[in-house]
């Protein structure tokens, strides 16, 4: 009897389960206003009720297992890897598919089996080549797939698929043929700020290269009034090589179809001949007598001058960061530190990274939704952000956090639905170098009581790029939101962008850094409505 009942029991027993996870529903269009509910509820499942012997997984559920995993790896969020290809594993395939350019049947071919689980495994493996297209393609390790798509379908053909300093060879040739003219060397010219510059410039997906002769403070590559520009651009070839005379260029001036590049207001030229150097001016002295006679600038009076938000691009800063971490064999730790201000640059990018994943991860659940249309939107938010952004190289962290609180209180928005909307413009921000979204993204989740995010901010006021430098205050910043190990409450909520041994990094860098205290508050003009706050409302899948 007692065998005979557990038996029974084995056989009734009828379990139910709630699965937790909550996925965005749906993306509010337009910029509105006012509260949504999250809406977020249990869906249960029921779980078999009878016993089932266990069996071993046979070899096409571990490939489908991999193929899981790998999708998951590189952003197209299928789900835990259970071997089974249901539908939202076949929407996972359908997106890597489009990503690479393939069609989209949601069915995955041998061809494109092997790309995906070649790349995730040479992900896995790591080494300099991996770490190069991590640094400097627009989609990080994403970008190891068509790298590897184009391997195998022999696009890499006519160029050197990799020569040095990180850089392909035909731009690695370059930096020596102009650094044999110039007194730095190739490694200092490739460190050196505005030399490379980097984007996608002919939309095909891969990075492309601008160098800038300007910086290397030799006349023998400018003329009297421009310097050599060249640009490459990326082709199913290699990278086909155009020269100018142009100054101050940036990747917004340059326009490529293919490998045939223009530059607004420069003419081409064909060979890289110096022009003659002009007679050099004498630089005129500055007196007391000439600066009290000068008359007044119209305007606001500025009493940090050179200390305003630099207008660098934060992309093609994080790739030059990228390019020398990939020249020095690796990411800087405190053993091999001689460099406090580029250790704090390579944790920025990181973290900037980090952010830029964590908030595709979500913008991926939001059905319908193109990165346009989410940039669109994160752009109306840039008015209601920007008086806190523009306090944050003023004010003290509290001053800025009181300000943030009375934003969040005005949008009358769940914490959980503006929490999200604030990671999903946080990414969007970054993606598009839109600092005052990106910026005002991280303090709202600050202000949320998501401390790790003010680990951005710190970033931000640290390099004065996006706001106004000023150590003083970013130190202040790091302090509450990368703490150190062994502090009381060592662990900062809500973003974590790599294992806590980095914090003791960040900590030791600024610890060789000279900084000093005190910060003048000033206050903040009027708060803007928050009628401009866009919705990305949680709810059902």
């Amino acid at each position: 009897m007692t065998t005979a009942a557990l038996g029974l029991a084995l056989c009734a027993g009828h379990a139910s389960r709630a699965d937790a996870d909550a996925f965005i529903g749906g993306l509010v269009g337009g910029i509105i206003g006012g509260a949504i509910g999250s809406n977020v509820r249990t869906q249960p499942r029921q779980s078999q009720p009878r016993y089932t012997q266990p069996r071993t997984a046979s070899p096409q559920s571990q490939q489908n297992r991999e193929v899981q995993s790998a999708l998951n790896h590189f952003g197209f969020h299928v789900g835990t890897p259970d071997g089974s290809l249901g539908p939202r594993s076949r929407a996972g395939i359908s997106q890597y598919q489009a990503y690479l350019g393939f069609p989209t049947s949601g069915q995955l071919t041998d061809f494109e089996r092997t790309i995906l689980l070649s790349a995730y495994q040479r992900s896995q493996m790591g080494g300099p080549q991996v770490m190069r297209i991590a640094n400097t393609h627009r989609d990080g390790m994403r970008g190891l797939l068509p790298a590897v798509r184009d391997e195998m379908m022999g696009g890499s053909g006519g160029g050197r698929s990799a020569g040095a300093y990180g850089l392909p060879g035909e731009v690695a040739d370059a930096v020596d043929e102009i650094a044999a003219s110039s007194d730095p060397s190739a490694e200092q010219l490739v460190q050196r700020a505005g030399f490379i510059q980097l984007a996608d410039l002919n939309g095909d997906g891969r990075t492309d290269y601008i160098i800038d002769t300007s910086v290397t403070g030799s006349s023998f590559w400018c003329g009297v009034r421009d310097c050599t520009v060249v640009v490459f651009a990326s082709t199913p070839d290699g990278y086909m090589r155009n020269d100018f005379l142009a100054r101050e260029v940036t990747p917004a001036m340059v326009t490529c179809r293919r490998g045939d590049c223009a530059i607004d207001s420069a003419a081409p030229v064909t060979t890289l001949a110096a022009a003659p150097a002009p007679a050099p001016v004498p630089a005129p002295v500055a007196t007391t007598e000439a600066v009290a006679a000068a008359p007044a600038a119209p305007g606001l009076p500025s009493f940090f001058g050179g200390q305003g938000a630099q207008t660098v691009s934060l992309a093609s800063h994080c790739n030059r960061v990228g390019l020398v971490t990939n020249a020095n064999g690796g990411y800087t730790d405190i053993s091999t530190m001689d460099d406090p201000v580029f250790a704090l640059n390579e944790q920025f990018c990181l973290a900037r990274s980090f952010a830029i994943a964590d908030g595709e991860a979500l913008a991926a659940q939001v059905p319908g939704a193109t990165p346009q249309a989410i940039a669109d939107q994160c752009n109306g938010f840039a008015p209601a952000l920007q008086p806190h952004v523009a306090a944050l190289a003023m004010q003290p962290r509290d001053a800025v956090l009181r300000g943030v609180a009375g934003l969040i209180l005005e949008s009358g928005m769940e914490p959980s639905d503006l929490a999200a909307t604030a990671r999903i413009c946080l990414s969007s921000g970054y993606m598009s170098d839109t600092m005052p979204v990106a910026v005002g993204s991280a303090l709202l989740l600050a202000g949320l009581g998501e401390t790790g995010y003010g680990e951005l901010a710190a970033h931000h006021l640290m390099q004065g790029i996006g706001v106004s430098q000023r150590r003083e205050l970013a130190r202040e910043w790091f302090a509450t939101s990368v703490p150190q190990a062994g502090a009381t409450g060592a662990t900062a909520a809500g973003f974590a962008p790599g294992p806590e041994s980095r914090n003791a990094l960040i900590h030791h860098a600024l610890g060789v850094m000279d900084g000093s205290a005190g910060a003048v508050a000033v206050p903040v003009e009027g708060a803007v409505p928050a009628a401009t706050l866009p919705v990305f409302n949680l709810g059902n899948n």
